[in-house]
């Protein structure tokens, strides 16, 4: 017996513990109401960064745990680092485009 037979057994005998429900992300922007009303705002910048670039995302509304998540989310799907603070996203590179696209993947409306 394997560990799915033994996992349907329990979910036939309804002996199955109760757990929490799996997150799924709604990866389709027509069906994904927006997460806010204000649009972001994306852009590059090299100021002060010793010559590199970087993209800035900034005009969240939310809380800056939702930042930081969706930071995370960012830089997971981009492969690149980034760092959330003070309610603005960066993202190491000139990678204006693509975090455009994630963005309206998410939920989010984007301007600029």
């Amino acid at each position: 017996m394997d560990w799915k037979d033994a996992l349907g057994g329990l979910l036939a005998s309804g002996e199955l513990p109760e757990g929490e429900e799996p997150v799924t992300e709604n990866l389709n922007p027509e069906e994904n109401p927006s997460r806010q009303k204000e649009p972001l705002h994306v852009l590059k910048e090299r100021k002060g960064r010793a010559g590199k670039t970087a993209t800035i995302v900034e005009g969240f509304t939310c809380g800056d745990d939702e930042v930081q998540e969706v930071a995370r989310q960012l830089k997971q799907r981009l492969g690149t680092g980034g760092s959330a603070r003070g309610g603005e996203i960066l993202i190491q590179g000139d990678v204006v485009a693509k975090v455009r696209d994630q963005l309206k993947q998410m939920g989010f409306k984007v301007k600029g």
